[in-house]
């Protein structure tokens, strides 16, 4: 089974470290269950990014679905950041590596995001990443927030990233406009 802990920088973040089965065929994991995770809602729909080193994604967020990430091949370095009025965890800024490690060696271990964190990732390599979420996409709940805003200070692990227009884009967190401002919830 998982070893499941929840993160003490972000309330309603979870960490998930599989049990590897493996023999001289290769290996088996298990990546994602939603048992492992308290008041997590069935996820709907699986996606899959790959990225070139030196690319980086966000920083997104949404006031309604969850994301369970896991990332295969390469290392992501994730940023995640809190901006649910209410939270006890409000402001807070959690960077850690998905994957590949530095010694070669690969750690499987997946996160749950839950609504209202501001996600995103670098490509410190080559890499694929696998997401599932709970809901459908829903271009109202596509939300995002400034990558470099001093107030967020995510560690990316990159110079000079390689972005998207819309992630370009992203207003700094005071900047949000109340409709869009995440509130916390417990889910249930």
């Amino acid at each position: 089974m998982a070893e499941v802990t929840e993160s003490e920088a972000i309330a309603g973040v979870y960490l998930v470290e599989p049990k590897i089965f493996g023999d001289d065929r290769g290996f088996f994991v298990e990546t994602f269950r939603r048992e492992w995770i308290p008041g997590a809602r069935e996820m709907i729909q699986a996606n899959r990014g790959d990225r070139v080193a030196g690319c980086l994604v966000g920083l997104h967020y949404h006031l309604h679905q969850a994301d369970y990430w896991y990332v295969p091949e390469g290392t992501a370095r994730v940023v995640l950041h809190d901006l649910r009025q209410g939270s006890p965890t409000d402001g807070n800024t959690y960077s850690f590596d998905l994957g590949r490690e530095a010694d070669g060696t690969h750690k499987h271990m997946g996160v749950f995001i839950p609504p209202g964190v501001a996600h995103g990732f670098a490509s410190l390599t080559d890499m694929t990443i696998t997401y599932l979420v709970d809901g459908y996409y829903n271009p109202a709940d596509e939300l995002g927030v400034a990558w470099d805003d001093p107030e967020i200070g995510g560690v990316w692990g990159v110079d000079d990233p390689i972005m998207s227009e819309r992630d370009q884009k992203n207003p700094n967190r005071v900047a949000i406009e109340p409709q869009w401002q995440p509130h916390f919830a417990l889910r249930t």
